[in-house]
């Protein structure tokens, strides 16, 4: 579990790390653009707590990380996996536009509109056909009572247990 725990720490600095600080740093440029709206963080925080939870659910439930190259060995769709299918993607891109709202920066906003694009193309384009190919039915079926980006009402429902965390082919 401490080697899982590790894996997942080197992801969150490596691929989150990059995209909602470095990014924005460079964004801003390095003469250090001052908070101006401290509100910002009205975003940032639960941005912030959904990736930490979406990290557990994934080390937890699918015994991996986000990461493509030490991917999950489930499906999982506990925690907010009940009510959208990318809620780490979402989590970055609040983070984002609340450090956008912190440093009232419309270059920051431009750059998470860009993020989204590329979340957007790298989901259709490889993570999902990755997923159909590695879990199959287990995946479809979540796939089509989860929406992609817009979460649901109401969480989903527990599927029975072959569906839910459905295994690696």
């Amino acid at each position: 579990m401490a080697s899982l725990a590790v894996r997942n720490v080197l992801f969150s600095l490596v691929v989150p790390g990059l995209g909602a600080v470095v990014g924005p740093w460079l964004v801003l440029g390095s003469a250090g653009a001052s908070a101006r709206a401290w509100y910002g963080v009205i975003l940032i925080a639960p941005g912030l707590a959904l990736y930490v939870i979406c990290v557990r659910a994934f080390a937890v439930v699918g015994r991996g990380t986000p990461g493509p190259w030490d991917a999950p060995r489930r499906v999982v769709t506990v925690g907010p996996y009940r009510w959208v299918r990318n809620p780490i993607y979402l989590s970055a891109l609040m983070v984002v536009i609340g450090e956008a709202w912190l440093f009232l920066s419309w270059s920051l906003v431009v750059y998470a509109a860009v993020m989204a694009v590329c979340f957007h193309l790298f989901v259709i384009a490889y993570e999902e056909p990755h997923l159909r190919r590695e879990f199959g039915a287990s995946y479809d079926d979540y796939a089509q009572r989860v929406h992609r980006w817009v979460p649901r009402r109401s969480p989903l429902e527990d599927a029975p247990a072959g569906t839910r965390t459905g295994q690696r082919r």
